[in-house]
């Protein structure tokens, strides 16, 4: 039996018999264990890192109103915050797609909190636009708005972070943003499973391979689901709401009432 393909098809992976699959397959998989145990090693030196104090009475606006910052662990010890973007005065659909992408894949902390860890969203938007938003989206997460502030509570969106606290005391523990973020976009780690990958340009594919887009490209689609950024198209998941407004609306909040 030859390593060489049986069959050739254009784009596409070689085609081989089971064994000489599973004698690659296996190959790989010493790669695959070696970069979880760097994974296992990098995540215990994250445990190590020190800490930074900060003000939990520093106050947040939720659904109740201004609250202390330390409601937000919900009694518990550990709390993650994912620090969403916001453009102010958008309409539903011109807010951040890389943030919705985020956040939608993490719609319910219940096995986080089942180990002692709140989730919450936090968002430099205005309240009042950001609660017609999370009632549009049908989030349940709990959302605050940190306008106005900054350090561990606000500062700049787009980041995954982690607190702990002591009591009265809280700390910030852990901040990444970029790719570090992706943990929360389990599509795009299964993506990575898949032989086209996420059909990105800056992916590494064979010759012969479907053309990568630019990064991101699918997370706006117009009402037929072509991929665009154009005036009639909103993230992803705006589309699958139940009740979602017509595509000619695209969410404007006077279209609403």
């Amino acid at each position: 039996m030859t390593d060489e393909p049986t069959t050739a098809l254009p784009g596409r992976p070689p085609i081989v018999d089971m064994d000489t699959w599973q004698a690659a397959r296996d190959e790989l998989l010493l790669r695959e264990k070696a970069h979880t145990r760097e994974g296992d090693a990098i995540a215990a030196a994250r445990r190590r890192l020190p800490m930074v104090e900060f003000d939990g009475t520093t106050e947040v606006v939720g659904p109740n109103g201004p609250v202390p910052f330390i409601d937000l662990f919900e009694g518990r010890d550990e709390l993650l915050v994912y620090k969403h973007m916001w453009h102010d005065g958008a309409p539903h659909q011109g807010q951040c797609e890389g943030c919705t992408n985020a956040v939608w894949h993490m719609r319910d902390a219940v096995y986080l909190n089942a180990r002692g860890v709140s989730f919450a969203i936090a968002t430099s938007g205005r309240w009042e636009e950001v609660a017609p938003f999370v009632e549009f989206m049908g989030y349940t997460q709990s959302w605050y708005s940190v306008r106005g502030l900054d350090g561990p509570v606000g500062g700049p969106m787009g980041y995954l972070t982690c607190y702990l606290r002591d009591g009265d005391r809280t700390f910030l523990t852990y901040s990444t943003t970029g790719r570090g973020s992706e943990v929360l976009t389990v599509s795009l780690n299964l993506l990575d499973m898949t032989p086209y990958g996420r059909g990105e340009a800056w992916e590494d594919k064979p010759e012969g391979w479907p053309k990568g887009e630019h990064p991101c490209w699918y997370w706006r689609t117009d009402v037929d689901g072509n991929a665009t950024w154009g005036p009639t198209s909103r993230p992803v998941p705006q589309w699958t709401r139940p009740g979602v407004t017509p595509e000619q609306t695209l969410g404007r909040q006077e279209h609403h009432h």
